[in-house]
């Protein structure tokens, strides 16, 4: 493919002329970035199936309820919840000062809060914070047995 460079400096032509060089055409970048497209998508499946299947895992091992909200929001909320309870943990209880009772604490509350956005919201969070986060979960996003409610 040829380049029109006489829009450009003339102390600058070189150097684009030798960045050129070096690059794809346009057509053949994005028949790569397609390609590569595909291969990051079947990457990305198997990463997130892989994940979903050890927060289900997680979640029945520790008796997690099932979380509330739309129905494609609710395996996200599942994997963020599975990552921020173990980073949690593992912070607090495993490296941290915390024992098995002050987390157990914790872990109701963990159980109490039932809405998938809610955990989808706090994804990026720091383990360490799990349990301030808690505290300022609202009644909006702890479930309750009530189906009236």
């Amino acid at each position: 493919m040829s380049h029109d460079l006489s829009n450009r400096p003339a102390d600058r032509r070189a150097g684009f002329a030798r960045w050129l060089q070096g690059r794809d055409c346009t057509d053949c970048w994005k028949a790569a970035r397609d390609q590569d497209s595909a291969s990051k998508e079947e990457w990305l499946a198997a990463k997130r199936a892989e994940e979903q299947q050890a927060a289900t895992d997680w979640a029945k091992q520790f008796g997690m309820p099932p979380l509330d909200g739309p129905e494609k929001a609710l395996a996200w909320g599942e994997r963020s919840r599975h990552q921020l309870v173990t980073a949690a943990y593992s912070a607090l209880v495993t490296e941290g000062s915390w024992d098995e009772t002050d987390w157990a604490v914790v872990e109701d509350t963990i159980r109490a809060v039932t809405r998938a956005g809610w955990w989808i919201d706090q994804r990026d969070a720091d383990g360490t914070d799990l349990p301030e986060l808690l505290d300022a979960a609202t009644c909006d996003d702890i479930g309750t047995e009530n189906p009236f409610r």
